[in-house]
């Protein structure tokens, strides 16, 4: 007889689709996930958003808003680009240099800078701007030295006039303006009218309100003379962008300013863009590439049991004279035939998922508005042909076995299990298991960004060698918890015995619930921990009696205001913001974004109202070109009190200052405190963040803005947090999603490939209650033993990573967790009782 493996594929998918059901199911959400972190990864890497107010500008010039971190040599050499947390700025000088540019009609210095009014906020430009926003004049002339054109809003506010004075908060200082003009925003004005990235740097307080100031006198007013923002360089009338842009770029050679046109434009406009793709490129690569993993190797866990379940098919082909190539080319159809299908339907909601997850991100300000999501064919393809490659490659792997067994023997191996595992799959399970715990050992001896890339590793390599030993790492915990049911009567014995006798149905039942526990796990307690550890950090540190914010920032003598209310002992001024720190070397050089903070104040007034919990130096030596930092980053950074640490100020420019101290509570407080001198002229807003108080009442600081104690603020920084954490959940929930999805569709296949055997116990005796019960005691068996199994894998990776990162071990919330097990358990109770209840009406 001659076999035909097409149709013979054909014919089982056919008249058994239950068999390939779980399969379907796999495969697809396997695409689904694949797809939704691949668009996600190509929208990181084209993200664009298009110039809204350099729209009528061709051409704009402006510093690079990355810096560079190089590793290797020659063809290994490899450059990555890391935003700046705060806008890069050119030489005003270049402004005529680039309107003298072949083509130039004109060149304009644009600043973009807050000012405060009253309890208000304006945004403020130099009025040359004008002239490609659409700003015109509705009353008064053009503003010059000492002088300010508002806005109709401004104006109102301020009960001012032309002719009228208005005092106004500057990063100069605060000083009378008076008024020469009142103007309505162009559309280019209004159009993007956004503070800076949530970076780390103080908000520019942009507003709906709008000021204008001499081009000459903006640049000092924002705090940063001699620089500004950008060059928007006008065209005559006949001159293409390009050749503009030819001319400009010539001009400005040797200058470091960049040269844009097209959408590149409105990534200067919008410095949100360079931290959106970092994000997504963090999602759809680093947790894309986690999730793809995963998803693969669930999905040909599903694969090898669909296989595995069809054993006795398998054999009597076998029996009846089939070869082992076309058992094999049998099992390689059914995958070309389930494949391409489940990766295809799968995309679909994987689409769904990516712009879900596109606006979310958008709506929590991690991307800007103006951005949009790219959706090729590429991750579509990529998702149908790993899903392929998967079906094939486990579908091949599992069929090896009955395909190269002898006929006379094929079917005496299908009704027995094999009590020990091959020794290949043995021999890589405990070399993942020595892995793991090497690694575990690296993470444990690491800090910062090294235990958690190491943390990784562990959760990988462990969960490997479950997958890998799972009959074996089945039958001991079987062993071990079987011991209290069995005095659970006969349907307790009977599911201790089941479990010891069929180790491989009971490890591929538990595979994904240890993956769903694990992976969950990790990232949610992951930030728990953290979170615990930087609101007892702020707790203790802020030992000030009072704390002064405002929303639109703090007017830079607040502190010497404070300083001058009556029973004041000390009060500074604190501007938050970022640096960045080279840490590492050779090939694993990178650039961390450090939390700092600027004080206005000397070290021993800081101490006074923050309590760093220094461990080596002092404060008090705290100055120009002098630091402290944290120790998590002192032992990243390799440095030590007396040594300099290279680093990098908001806007890119190079510092070298000398560590004079080294303390422990940055996670909750800054992880690098500086002179807020040092900050000047390095941020776009040069207000300060926070203001510390001793002394004093609140009543007598209430003028100075909102006013809290050390609680309320540590409050209000754990809501903040808590925000941060909407990302590290939702990866948590996809991750944990799949899997729980997965191992419900693992129970589901194992429950209704029983048939036979629940119908013996029926036939034998055993009640429907009784049977149902087994099942029970089996389902509690399972959830135990991967809640149990994947709580171990968290640990080992938790453990290590919060003691390199926080000092401390991992925090877990007993609800939450408690919650995640009684999930795993009635996930599993469910997917095994159900369809077992409609197996068992046949019996009825």
């Amino acid at each position: 007889m001659r076999i035909v493996p097409n149709g013979l594929a054909r014919a089982a998918v056919r008249f058994k689709p239950a068999s390939f059901a779980g399969t379907f199911v796999a495969l697809m959400m396997s695409a689904l996930i694949v797809t939704a972190c691949g668009i996600l990864l190509e929208t990181g890497l084209r993200a664009s958003v298009p110039a809204e107010r350099y729209a009528q500008v061709p051409v704009v010039a402006a510093a690079d808003q990355y810096e560079y971190v190089v590793t290797g040599s020659g063809e290994d050499r490899e450059e990555e680009a890391v935003p700046l947390p705060d806008t890069a700025r050119v030489d005003a000088g270049l402004v005529a240099k680039a309107a003298k540019a072949p083509g130039a009609a004109g060149a304009v210095a644009d600043v973009t800078f807050p000012v405060r009014a009253g309890d208000g906020s304006l945004t403020a430009h130099g009025w040359g701007s004008h002239a490609f926003t659409g700003a015109e004049l509705t009353s008064g002339t053009a503003p010059g030295t000492g002088e300010v054109v508002l806005d109709a809003t401004a104006a109102r506010a301020a009960k001012a006039a032309v002719g009228d004075s208005v005092t106004l908060q500057t990063a100069a200082g605060q000083r009378d303006f008076r008024v020469t003009g009142v103007a309505e925003a162009g559309s280019a004005d209004t159009a993007r009218n956004t503070g800076t990235a949530d970076t780390g740097t103080a908000d520019t307080g942009a507003t709906s309100a709008f000021a204008w100031f001499a081009d000459a006198e903006a640049p000092t007013l924002a705090g940063h003379p001699g620089t500004v923002d950008a060059i928007a360089v006008l065209a005559k009338d006949g001159t293409t962008p390009a050749a503009l842009a030819d001319g400009v770029e010539k001009a400005l050679a040797g200058s470091g300013a960049e040269v844009n046109v097209g959408d590149d434009r409105g990534a200067i406009e919008d410095p949100g863009l360079g931290y959106a793709k970092v994000t997504l490129f963090g999602i759809g690569g680093s947790f894309g590439g986690i999730a793809t993993i995963v998803a693969i190797f669930t999905a040909a866990g599903t694969v090898a049991l669909s296989v595995s379940q069809r054993a006795r098919e398998f054999a009597l082909l076998r029996a009846i004279g089939a070869t082992p190539r076309q058992v094999r080319r049998a099992v390689a159809s059914e995958a070309l035939l389930v494949a391409p299908l489940a990766g295809i339907l799968g995309c679909l909601p994987g689409i769904g998922l990516a712009h879900w997850w596109f606006g979310q991100l958008q709506d929590r300000g991690a991307i800007p508005e103006a951005a949009r999501m790219h959706v090729s064919g590429l991750p579509l393809l990529a998702a149908v042909v790993i899903g392929l490659l998967t079906a094939l490659g486990a579908g091949w792997a599992a069929g090896r076995r009955p395909a190269k067994t002898k006929p006379g023997q094929a079917l005496t191996e299908a009704s027995v299990e094999r009590l020990r595992p091959g020794v290949i799959r043995t021999a890589l399970g405990i070399a993942a298991l020595v892995g793991g715990a090497i690694l575990t050992g690296v993470s444990a001896n690491a800090s910062g960004g090294d235990a958690a890339g190491a943390a990784l590793g562990v959760v990988m390599l462990f969960m490997l060698a479950v997958a890998l030993l799972g009959p074996l790492v089945a039958r001991l915990f079987a062993g071990l918890f079987g011991l209290p049911l069995r005095g659970a009567g006969p349907a307790g014995a009977l599911a201790v015995a089941n479990s010891r006798g069929n180790a491989r149905r009971l490890a591929s039942a538990i595979t994904p619930i240890v993956l769903a526990t694990a992976f969950s796990s990790t990232l949610v307690f992951m930030h728990t921990s953290e979170d615990h550890v930087a609101d007892q950090q702020v707790r203790a540190g802020i030992t000030a009696d009072h704390v002064v914010t405002d929303p639109a920032g703090l007017p830079v003598d607040t502190a010497a205001r404070a300083a001058r209310v009556p029973d004041v002992d000390a009060a500074v001024g604190l501007l938050n913001t970022q640096v960045l720190v080279p840490t590492g070397s050779g090939e694993f050089k990178s650039l961390l974004g450090a939390a700092t903070q600027g004080v206005t104040g000397s070290g021993a007034e800081l101490a006074k109202v923050q309590d760093l919990d220094v461990r080596e130096g002092s404060l008090g030596r705290l100055g120009r070109d002098r630091i402290a930092i944290d120790r998590t980053l002192a032992s990243s950074a390799d440095v030590g009190v007396g040594d300099r640490l290279p680093l990098y100020l908001p806007d890119g420019t190079k510092a070298d200052p000398e560590v004079v101290a080294v303390y422990g509570r940055g996670l909750g407080l800054s992880t690098v405190t500086m002179e807020r001198a040092s900050l000047t002229g390095h941020v776009s807003s040069g207000f300060d963040s926070t203001l510390l108080v001793r002394g004093g009442s609140a009543k007598s600081l209430a003028a100075l803005g909102e006013v809290t104690d050390a609680s309320g603020y540590a409050t209000e920084r754990s809501l903040d947090a808590k925000l941060g954490a909407w990302s590290n959940n939702t990866m948590a929930a996809v991750l944990g999603g799949f899997a729980a999805v997965a191992a419900v569709n693992t129970l589901v296949m194992t429950a209704l490939d029983r048939r036979r055997e629940l119908g013996t116990l029926r036939l034998i005796g055993f009640t429907r209650r009784q049977v149902l019960q087994m099942l029970r005691w089996e389902g509690l068996l399972v959830s135990a033993v991967g809640v149990v199994l994947g709580s171990a894998i968290a640990a080992a990776t938790l453990i290590p990573m919060m003691r390199g990162t926080t000092g401390e071990l991992p925090y877990v919330p007993p609800l939450m967790y408690a919650s995640l097990a009684a999930g795993a358990g009635a996930l599993t109770l469910l997917a095994l009782t159900l369809p077992a209840r409609a197996v068992l009406r046949r019996w009825s």
